[in-house]
Order: structure tokens, then sequence, then C-alpha cells
């Protein structure tokens, strides 16, 4: 298949493209910059997204649309999640009713908002960050529109990813930066908070497996389907790649809207790769 990703060039983006390539799948990478980083054997397009009359015909009229694009994703308060909400909205609908019939488009787990426990396709969401509601809403509006136009609808939701990039706001890609600077300790919090935890590369394949396939439909967690205290993983990243650096414990409190302990359920994404496996 023909599979155009958006975002192609972001932190998500350059390992999907990569797995998708490696599926045995074509991929039309659209970059708004950055070209440089995303695997050449993807046919490259470098572009302003939102300003394209026909995306279906520009893009060659791929098979399916993942769509990845979405700015200042590490900054769950920006502006940015509810100001650009109209324009991901008129893209997908372009690529829609133009004839893509199979749209797959990234979620988040801040959807669901505060929340304790396993998370499956039926927990409702209550977001209460722009990031999440931004997310939230583009979910709902993307299912009306396969709905409208007789597509296959995917919503990806995307769980805590541990990857070896200091690009990033996560709690990994700050570490690393701190190890390239030299610092002996990192201030941390107490860590006894559980999150569902999934390695950058595993993260990738799953979503290359969802996009690959049509018989799982709807919401689909990429994850791995366990809790781990976010303290354990920290310091098994910290061993795992060697650094010397130590935490220190209690200098920062949890984020008041973090759950004490959330994962996802991963029955879903557990079919997939069980057939990609045969």
């Amino acid at each position: 298949m023909k599979i155009l990703v958006t975002g192609a060039n972001g932190y998500l983006g350059q390992g999907i493209v990569k797995a998708i390539l490696e599926s045995g799948n074509e991929v039309v990478a659209a970059c708004h910059s950055r070209v440089d980083v995303v695997d050449p054997r993807a046919e490259i397009k470098q572009c302003e997204l939102f300003a394209i009359k026909n995306p279906y015909d520009y893009f060659g009229r791929p098979d399916v649309l993942l769509h990845l694009a979405w700015r200042d994703g590490f900054v769950h308060y920006s502006s940015a999640h509810i100001d650009d909400l109209p324009k991901h909205y008129i893209f997908i609908k372009k690529m829609a009713e133009a004839g893509c019939k199979h749209i797959a488009a990234m979620g988040s787990m801040h959807e669901i908002g505060f929340f304790e426990g396993s998370i499956n396709e039926n927990t409702p969401c209550n977001p209460i960050t722009p990031y999440g509601i931004g997310k939230n809403a583009l979910r709902d509006l993307t299912r009306m529109i396969c709905k409208q136009n007789n597509c296959v609808f995917q919503w990806l939701r995307g769980y805590y990813i541990v990857g070896n990039s200091k690009y990033g706001s996560s709690i990994f890609s700050k570490i690393m930066a701190a190890v390239e600077e030299d610092k002996k300790e990192f201030p941390f919090t107490l860590g006894q908070n559980q999150y569902d935890f999934i390695d950058y590369p595993e993260f990738c394949t799953q979503v290359a497996a969802v996009v690959g396939q049509n018989q799982e439909q709807g919401i689909i967690n990429i994850c791995s389907g366990r809790p781990e205290k976010l303290a354990d993983r920290v310091e098994r990243f910290i061993k795992e790649n060697n650094y010397d650096i130590k935490l220190q414990y209690g200098m920062f409190p949890d984020r008041p809207y973090d759950s004490k302990a959330i994962w996802g359920d991963n029955s879903k994404i557990e079919k997939i790769m069980r057939r990609e496996d045969k």
C-alpha cells in the first residue's frame, strides 16, 4: 500500500516512516522542514500541509492517510492545540471527500484526563489540558468524517514513549540532555506514579502494523498494556544507557493533572501483532 505520513520529520514520524517501509509498504512523507532526517527510501514532499488545495491528488492518491502532524505536542498548555484544530479537520475532510478510504490519526492518552486504571476504547474522556482537548475533539471529528465518507477509521492512542533522543520534553530526553551537559544529579519527583511505558522502536512497529491492516478499527491503544512506577522506569533507563547521573528525589511535585496509575488495554494491538507474526 501507499501510505501518506504527515509530520514525517517529527520525533514520532521519523521512526514510524522507517517501520512502515520495513513492513513492505510505500511511504509518501509530508514534511514542513528538516527533510534530511526522513528515511530516503520514502517519497519526500516538503510542503505547507494545510495550504494544499487538493492534498489527495497532490500526494499521489495514497491508500492510507496516517496523520501525525501536530504542533507543540510536548507543550500541553500551548494555544496551538486549539488554534490549529480547524486546519486538521479541514485537511482530513479534504482527504476523505477526495477518495482516501483509510484514515488513521495519532491520539494521546491525555484525551482521557484524570483517570486511574486500565483505559479501553469505551473509557470516558474528560481532558483537562488544551492538548488533550484538541486531540479529543479531532478524534470525534475524524470519526464523523470517516462515517460520512465510508472510510476505515483508526485512532492510535499513544502512551508514554521511552526513547533515546535529547530532542523533546519527556523525562528521558531531559536526562539525556543533562548527561550531555555532564551533570551528575537530576532533580526529580518522588516517582511513585505508575504509567504505561513503551519503548520507541516498539511504538513505531505497532503503529506500522495498525495502518498496514484494516481488520481492527476504531480506537487502538499503542501501548505495553501494563503499569510501571515512573521511578523504576527512569532508574532502568539510566542503567540501560550506563549514564553516570543520580536522581534527586522529591525536588519537584507531581503535576496535578497526572494520574496515580494509568495504562492502556492492549487487547486490540495484541491481536494485530499476533497476525503480523504469522
